[in-house]
């Protein structure tokens, strides 16, 4: 498109499995449903056999497992020709480390703080107690180092091709330091008889000896040395034995050990990561190590593959993964654009850039330069929310306080999450900062007083307070809404405290605004304060993501299609006229991000998320039902050390999670798998019975047995027809909701993004459910072969080809208004009559050209309890035209009858005009002479209007 904002973004999910040769395939396809934009997961250089693309190890190289250079090539060839652009997911702030296939990290092992390559990772090098030297925590171990080191799981190796020597640990290769070769190839030679090789080894032991010997402009000279020994290569082999430890060889422990800790690193168990890390992680995934892309030299080595497509032309946008991980957020996207104008030269192009963001209910988006919008999760759960039901959300709540035992409140299971996490996930980036902070302190006689451990209660009160993942305070200070809401976080932190107080609340916000630097005030280190105040900004985002969405979420179960990234589980419904704020707030603020309903990331599949939400309005029946089922599955609850498996919580959580993923067919024992998967994962996540840390192998093993017993007819044949049963009605509300949500997503202001294999339905559960293969070959036959007649394929939704005809009908309505749904304002339409809580109407308009759109809501009256589809003829809602003039033959007054829009389908989405004066009352006249041509059709038996222009 000529703006270079998309009309609708089709996510792909590369991995060895689905190339770029395999989406070549699939161009065709995504052009004839009326995607404009391929929307690529991460192709640079990933881990080997890596099914996301976020563990890069070369920004520089097009990943060689999804078809490298010339895959890419083809691809690009494919996508330019069929008029298709392509957005990249980039991943700005980490890398894949451990292992041996990131250059980087290697280089850093060997050389520590020296590498070239040190400054581009976040490390806090001086903070490993009881060194004597800098060194770098290695959390990649299985078991204690003391019971690796002994096994012989260690081992030191070389290699003859470079004359190098590094420590592995299975699949893990630890560079040895070249200053301690000098050591290593004595010992060697102490190991072997009197040979030329042992002669030369010696020799260069001598010529490498002493401190920082060699340097790092000696040590190819050292390695090319070494390996040129003649017979060297057999000889070396034969030395290792003195390090070559085992059960039954402690000396050679010894001095293996002895090597080891003259690194720069430091070996450990992956463990001791939750308190003793250096480096900061992507969240806690230790082989993920944050980048310093805040350094001009690390800007600039992960942008050079991506200036160049750009440059090229190969891409038309980028995605900026995790950008609250960011040092400076704004810098960076300052900096991008400027690589982008520089990149296009003068061939200066439209260019679209997203930012992965999650933001509160109320929270503005960050006004980054040049960004067009975000992700989309704040969008995804307004369509939630305005779809629910909030009359049966009350009684969700009693459900759930019965279920769990717990008041429906979320902030004390939010606090809570936040305390488990900071205590142990996070305990290590947290430690860094109290470390700084108690510096900062310590470093002028007016603070120096506040003791260390004051200072950490102090900023985890802070922490536990702070209500949004991030601020983006810069070095010049807070903007106005910053300096706020840390004021009023600290003012909740300081209601908590019961220890002497002197100010240290004070001192730590003073530290947080950076008004501690301000002219006139005492001197603390300028550096440091800066650098505390932005780095706390870089944890209160992973902080809240662990707390909130991988441990509350998985805690609180008050409705499942509520928790959901971006979410507020405990949050009220939206009505309409909330829903029609916060749309006509996007038109005029930022009407370009996406508009998501399933991401990678998304807890569930978004047609699944929709059979959820119909159980606000069967509420009463759900409870009941639940009652019933508890009876039903008792003698299947298992009970170890007096641990009920599964606990009370987590089955009314399984029976909500099999609501929205439950098959029309049989119940296939891969769906089993897929839902004690789903189980596992939940139950580790929530952190109460069982944990990624510290699994608890009979709990879990319970909840297999308990999912494994109650979807087997053979065992609970009466529990699996009375939730059948049930099924078929959230199933078929859900089904409607579908098509609502679709429709709005379409429509309402933003690009639509679509999660690859969404057009049919999508009962996915979390990642990696959700990245199962799709069939695309499937949708495009029925794509193909899909009749016009949306009537018909209502007959048969459940196969959900209903949803790709309807899918592909929006994306072509999409085109055909393109500057209404790209530049158009939004205006919500006037609706009347009993049922008009169950409208949502709006119309989208450009100059003279509009778009209505009107969509159902809360379905329960309209179904009954069956998966018969509805016919909606019972509506008693209309809608206001005002001036607008509708593009239909036979649709001319201004007032609207809906149900003659809804005639099968639960959304209309109408071309229409803004009509002048004249157009208005001739309009009047043709709707007059219409209504009365009606009358007297009716009295002739000829029925009424009854057929929409879908």
């Amino acid at each position: 498109m000529d703006s270079g904002i998309p009309r609708a973004t089709y996510r792909l999910q590369f991995t060895s499995g689905f190339t770029f040769d395999d989406a070549v395939a699939i161009v065709p396809y995504l052009k004839k449903l009326g995607i404009t934009h391929l929307y690529a997961s991460p192709f640079m250089k990933a881990r080997r056999g890596s099914t996301h693309g976020y563990d890069i190890v070369d920004h520089n190289v097009i990943n060689p497992e999804l078809g490298g250079e010339d895959g890419f090539n083809r691809l690009s060839t494919a996508l330019t020709s069929h008029g298709i652009g392509l957005v990249l997911d980039f991943v700005p702030n980490h890398m894949g480390v451990h292992h041996a296939d990131n250059a980087w990290w290697l280089d850093v092992l060997e050389w520590g703080p020296k590498s070239g390559f040190a400054d581009s990772f976040d490390i806090e090098w001086d903070i490993l107690p009881f060194r004597n030297k800098p060194g770098l925590l290695l959390p990649i171990l299985g078991s204690a180092y003391g019971v690796s080191l002994t096994r012989g799981d260690i081992e030191l190796k070389y290699d003859p091709r470079d004359g190098s020597f590094s420590a592995w640990y299975f699949e893990h290769r630890l560079p040895i330091a070249p200053e301690r070769y000098s050591d290593i190839v004595k010992t060697i030679a102490s190991q072997l008889p009197p040979t030329s090789a042992r002669n030369d080894l010696l020799a260069i032991a001598e010529r490498y000896a002493g401190r920082d010997n060699p340097g790092r402009d000696h040590a190819s000279a050292l390695k090319r040395d070494i390996a040129a020994i003649a017979g060297g290569a057999a000889a070396i082999d034969q030395g290792l034995e003195a390090y070559r430890s085992g059960p039954d060889r402690p000396a050679q422990a010894k001095v293996l050990h002895q090597l080891l800790e003259r690194q720069h690193y430091r070996l450990a168990h992956w463990k001791l990561a939750t308190s003793e890390i250096n480096y900061r992680r992507f969240f806690d995934v230790n082989s993920l190590a944050g980048l310093r892309v805040e350094g001009r030299d690390t800007f600039d080595r992960i942008h050079g593959l991506v200036r160049r497509l750009i440059a090229e032309n190969r891409i038309q946008g980028l995605r900026l993964d995790h950008i609250d991980g960011l040092y400076d957020p704004a810098q960076y996207c300052r900096r991008l654009r400027r690589l982008i104008r520089e990149a296009q030269g003068a061939d200066r192009r439209p260019f679209y850039l997203l930012i992965e963001k999650i933001l509160g209910d109320h929270e503005a988006p960050p006004q980054f330069a040049g960004i067009d919008g975000t992700t989309g999760y704040e969008w995804l759960n307004a369509i939630t929310h305005v779809l629910a039901d909030e009359d049966g959300l009350k009684t969700l709540d009693e459900v759930w306080r019965q279920a769990g035992d717990v008041a429906p409140a979320f902030d004390p299971v939010l606090r809570a999450a936040k305390r488990r996490v900071i205590e142990t996930l996070l305990a290590s980036e947290f430690t860094v900062l109290t470390r700084l902070l108690a510096r900062i302190a310590a470093g002028h006689y007016s603070t120096r007083d506040y003791s260390a451990d004051s200072l950490r209660q102090a900023l985890e009160l802070f922490v536990l307070h702070f209500p949004v993942y991030r601020t983006y305070i810069t070095q010049a200070g807070p903007a106005e809404g910053e300096r706020k809401l840390i004021a009023e976080t600290i003012a909740k932190a300081r209601q908590e405290w019961f220890a002497a107080d002197d100010g240290i609340f004070d001192f730590l916000q003073d530290t947080l605004t950076l008004d501690l630097l301000a002219p006139g005030r005492l001197t603390h280190s300028r550096e440091r304060v800066r650098r505390f105040a932005l780095k706390v900004q870089q944890f209160t985002g992973p902080m809240m993501a662990k707390s909130l969405e991988d441990t509350a979420f998985y805690r609180y179960h008050r409705l499942l299609a509520f928790n959901e990234v971006g979410g507020d589980p405990a949050a009220p419904a939206l009505d309409v006229a909330g829903f029609h704020r916060k749309m006509l707030e996007r038109a005029g603020r930022r009407p370009h991000g996406l508009t998501a309903t399933a991401t990678h990331d998304t807890k569930r599949g978004e047609d699944a998320r929709t059979r959820i939400l119909a159980l606000t309005e069967l509420s009463d029946q759900w409870a009941s039902m639940v009652g019933r089922w508890k009876m039903f599955n008792a003698g299947l609850v298992s009970t170890n050390n007096g641990v009920r498996s599964p606990s009370v919580a987590d089955e009314y959580m399984l029976y909500q999670a099999l609501i929205g993923a439950l098959p029309f067919d049989d119940i296939a024992p891969e769906f089993v798998a897929r839902m004690q998967a789903y189980a596992e994962k939940a139950c580790r996540e929530a952190k109460l019975q069982t944990s990624w840390l510290n699994p608890d192998a009979a709990y879990e093993a319970g909840v297999r047995q308990f999912l494994a017993g109650i979807i087997d007819e053979r065992r609970s044949l009466e529990f699996l027809q009375s939730l059948q049963s049930f099924a078929r009605r959230t199933s078929l509300i859900g089904a409607l909701n579908s098509l609502s949500q679709i429709t709005l997503k379409a429509t309402i202001p933003g690009v639509p993004d679509f999660y690859q294999g969404t057009e049919l339905w999508d009962f996915s559960l979390v990642d990696p459910d959700n990245r199962r293969p799709v069939d695309f070959m499937a949708r495009e036959a029925i794509l193909d072969a899909a009749p016009a007649d949306m009537a018909a394929l209502a007959e048969s939704w459940s196969d959900g080809r209903l949803k790709l005809a309807w899918t592909h009908h929006l994306l072509d309505m999409r085109a055909r208004h393109a500057k209404v749904f790209t530049d158009g304002d939004y205006r919500p339409l006037t609706v009347e009559g009993a049922d008009r809580r169950h409208v949502i109407a709006f119309v989208r308009t450009h100059r003279s050209e509009a778009v209505v759109v009107a969509v159902l809501r809360h379905f329960a009256p309209f179904t009954d309890a069956g998966m018969t589809w509805p016919a909606f003829d019972r509506l008693d809602a209309r809608v206001d035209l005002g001036n607008l003039a509708l593009i239909h033959p036979a649709v001319t007054e201004r007032k609207l009858d809906l149900k003659r829009l809804f005639d099968r389908l639960p959304a209309a989405v109408l071309s229409a005009r803004v009509s002048t004066r004249s157009e208005i009352a001739r309009g009047r006249r043709l709707e007059q002479e219409f209504q009365k041509q009606r009358e007297r059709d009716t009295l002739q038996g000829k029925g009424h209007f009854g057929k929409t222009a879908h």
